[in-house]
């Protein structure tokens, strides 16, 4: 196999891992939207029956949580904590700047937790709960639809545009 061949091959290698990655990155976010969602039901199950302080209601949430969500709601509830804005909503802007990696509609539903959060009375903070949830449910379930299929589309054209690009360079 010569260095034309090893070229092709790392072009193709190259291509399928973006599709790879594209999909993995879909996933990722499917699954924190998940986690989101167990966390919003679980603020909720707390501020209604608990009546529980923002920030025992954030260590609770972040005990739940893996990941990415478990990390924004630390560093929102030391952001509290420090006092460094006694605004719930710019401290979770902080939270939510400090992990770039975090994917949009994660951010979305998490922004708009934060408007809500420590801001109104319960009804308004229930309320702001239930409406963040369903944001993300609708973004879930967009994200849900036709899945399957999608993720093997990016897979497949990963690779088809590698071996392309290897077909037109050789």
């Amino acid at each position: 196999m010569g260095i034309k061949g090893i070229g092709a091959l790392l072009i193709v290698l190259g291509c399928g891992g973006f599709g790879f990655s594209m999909a993995a990155a879909h996933r990722r976010e499917e699954a924190a939207l998940r986690q989101l969602l167990l966390v919003l039901d679980l603020m909720e199950c707390e501020l209604q029956y608990r009546l529980t302080p923002l920030p025992e209601l954030l260590l609770l949430a972040e005990r739940e949580t893996t990941g990415v969500i478990q990390r924004v709601l630390r560093r929102l509830r030391k952001e509290l904590e420090a006092q460094v804005s006694p605004d719930a909503r710019t401290c979770m802007e902080a939270a939510l700047a400090a992990f770039p990696e975090l994917p949009a509609m994660v951010c979305g539903g998490l922004r708009n937790l934060g408007i809500s959060l420590g801001r109104f009375d319960l009804p308004g903070q229930l309320q702001g709960i239930h409406t963040a949830r369903g944001e993300c449910q609708s973004a879930l379930d967009r994200l849900c639809s036709n899945r399957d299929n999608r993720l093997r589309s990016y897979e497949t054209l990963g690779l088809c545009a590698g071996a392309a690009l290897a077909i037109l360079l050789l």
